[in-house]
């Protein structure tokens, strides 16, 4: 055979192996093996049922609102939730709001989905992102700017733009930005989506929760002073658009969900660009636990926003990138929906179980394992 005619052979062989890895690489994104469920069980032909109940049980008179971050104790067994605050009269399919409620927006939940705790009326508009640190303070962004819901009354005193780290009683402890001031500069935000500590004490906020924001994580000492700002506008290698949450793994990267890019971008903790990844669809939340497993919620996926890309969570591994398992969002796939209905925030307890908290249709579920 001429060797002209070889090299054509193993240029197609290679393209037909290259194509085949791709396809299974993308088979488990939309339609692999989901082992799990709901704790309040399913109604035949209906997805998601209420046979049982939700499992989050709110105080007597307390409707849902819609969840914004949520986290794992470091008991590893209750769980922390951004719960605005409800009881306003907006529908289903829309957000809920604080400025206008007496309501706390910070409640932890245990096993059972009771409230044992709670904090923070009157001290948020949009509370948006939530941290637990090694030491059980918990980190929240403030990502409204005040006065969000209709016909709300002005809040006494600016709301917005700001990073809240509380002991788990709700003393505040430290605050970063400047209330209802937005800036791209050392000591002001536009927006907060979300935050984390590293092991040192290290503080990264990502800064910016729409693509014409600032689109740049922020890093401070444990003290917080500043240290750096990385990350830009933009398509490119470790730019951003439209930030949403952040995560950490046992080595220390950093995952951004860069969600308007449709993507994860990790970076070191000097902020230099490693990777991105597009395999978890249009990222929302990111968790990752001890067992070198992430969890990524995919609540935007749809015609318009990810074409070819249902809404979930995907679950795959961190070192590698490979989705194992995708739990489908049953609420809307796969019309078009203004905005998302299935989680934005996702969190995973020592025992596997995963948490995920779905804004507009405003319900905090818990999914369990079953096989």
């Amino acid at each position: 055979m001429p060797i002209a005619h070889c090299r054509r052979v193993v240029v197609l062989l290679c393209v037909a192996v290259a194509n085949v890895i791709t396809f299974q690489a993308d088979l488990p994104a939309q339609s692999g093996a989901n082992p799990y469920r709901p704790v309040d069980g399913l109604q035949a032909g209906q997805g998601p049922g209420r046979m049982g109940g939700p499992w989050a049980k709110l105080p007597a008179g307390r409707r849902m609102g819609s969840p914004g971050g949520i986290e794992i104790d470091v008991d590893g067994a209750h769980l922390w939730a951004i719960v605005r605050c409800g009881n306003d009269g907006t529908p289903l399919g829309s957000q809920t709001y604080c400025d206008g409620s007496d309501l706390n927006p910070i409640l932890k939940f245990d096993p059972q989905g009771n409230v044992v705790a709670q904090f923070g009326s009157r001290l948020f508009s949009w509370p948006h992102g939530l941290h637990v640190d090694r030491e059980g303070n918990l980190w929240v962004t403030e990502a409204g700017a005040g006065q969000n819901t209709p016909g709300a009354p002005k809040p006494p005193k600016p709301i917005g733009h700001q990073v809240f780290k509380f002991s788990p009683a709700g003393k505040l402890l430290m605050t970063l930005g400047e209330a209802g001031v937005p800036g791209n500069d050392a000591s002001h935000f536009n927006a907060p989506s979300d935050v984390i500590t590293a092991p040192n004490g290290d503080i990264f906020v990502v800064d910016g929760h729409n693509a014409d924001g600032n689109n740049r994580i922020v890093k401070f000492a444990k003290d917080g002073t500043f240290i750096k700002s990385f990350g830009s506008t933009g398509y490119g290698p470790g730019q951003l658009r439209g930030p949403h949450a952040i995560a950490m793994d046992a080595s220390g990267r950093l995952f951004v969900a860069d969600r308007q890019n449709q993507r994860i971008v990790i970076f070191d903790q000097d902020g230099k660009y490693l990777a991105r990844w597009t395999q978890f669809g249009m990222p929302s939340d990111i968790a990752i636990d001890a067992n070198g497993k992430i969890y990524v919620a995919d609540s935007e996926s749809d015609m318009n926003e990810n074409p070819g890309w249902e809404k979930g969570i995907r679950i795959g591994d961190v070192k590698t990138g490979w989705v194992e398992t995708f739990i489908l969002d049953t609420g809307d796939n796969p019309p078009i929906t203004a905005g998302g209905s299935g989680a934005e925030a996702v969190a995973v307890d020592r025992q596997g179980n995963i948490f995920a908290g779905e804004p507009r249709p405003q319900r905090l579920i818990k999914y369990v394992k079953v096989r």
